[in-house]
């Protein structure tokens, strides 16, 4: 029988969007005078989406991340994390950060490496070892725990990087051109590795990158930012399937978005003084 009370029940409150910018803009002070690094961006991500920014050096990639990150602090407009400002969300540990360098301490073992976030947010020694065992698993880092970082090999110590950034399980996953100095071969392993996590775990993941097949081959959208001060010249949504071999970038489908993409970039230039 019908209940007429079930249409009493209250709607789910909607879910806030991984990151809203609204009017975002960062002048930085310097002994030289004012420098703009980001101008009016206006940015919507939603949870569970990969999304990549592409751009010349200086175009503000990095800078943006490290707003969202709370490392650097905007100067005009708003940011949101996870619906908190970013400051909320560094302090709830609502994003894992993985940067160009991997940044392992050289004297601490891999499983060690991916432990020190969770000694710092004071998990137990059972939740450690558990949380270890996994994200070691989700990056194919198993058997090489008890090694250190100059035992293994720049793709995988950037894989431990990640491991060590999924290891308090943060929805947003924020990556700093993590493959730019890997060889084209490692790189290319890399990136099927990550769609493969990605699609695992459901991250939410802001990847900057110089390389516009990486964009193309990673991410359901690609933000595409002008030279400094850097604003979003394009948002390129992807309709390519989940599932990307490599060979996906051979097709008219793929090839057709990359060439979207560079014509974003050189339109971005209008934007030089």
């Amino acid at each position: 029988m019908h209940n007429p009370a079930s249409q009493l029940q209250p709607a789910s409150p909607a879910v806030p969007p991984a990151v809203s910018a609204r009017g975002l803009g960062l002048t930085f002070e310097t002994n030289d005078g004012p420098v703009q690094a980001l101008a009016d961006v206006d940015l919507t991500i939603n949870k569970g989406e990969f999304v990549s920014f592409i751009g010349p050096s200086g175009c503000g990639k990095t800078t943006f991340l490290r707003v969202i990150a709370d490392l650097e602090q905007p100067t005009q407009g708003a940011i949101s994390v996870n619906g908190m400002s970013p400051q909320q969300a560094r302090e709830r540990r609502a994003y894992g950060y993985v940067f160009q360098a991997a940044a392992l301490y050289p004297w601490r073992t891999i499983e060690n490496n991916v432990a020190l976030p969770l000694e710092i947010m004071g998990f137990s020694a059972a939740d450690k070892r558990a949380r270890i065992a996994r994200t070691l698993d989700l990056v194919n880092l198993t058997g090489f725990k008890k090694k250190f970082p100059w035992q293994l090999s720049g793709g995988m110590q950037q894989r431990a990087s990640i491991a060590r950034a999924l290891s308090f399980d943060a929805d947003l996953l924020l990556m700093d051109e993590p493959f730019g100095a890997l060889d084209e071969i490692v790189r290319d392993h890399l990136n099927q590795q990550l769609l493969e996590l990605w699609e695992r775990t459901s991250k939410t993941i802001c990847f900057v990158t110089h390389s516009i097949p990486e964009a193309v081959y990673l991410s359901t959208r690609i933000v595409v930012m002008s030279p400094r001060p850097g604003r979003v010249t394009d948002v390129i949504e992807s309709d390519l399937p989940r599932d990307r071999p490599l060979d996906i970038r051979e097709t008219p489908a793929f090839l057709a978005i990359a060439a979207r993409v560079r014509d974003g970039l050189r339109a971005g230039h209008s934007y030089d003084e």
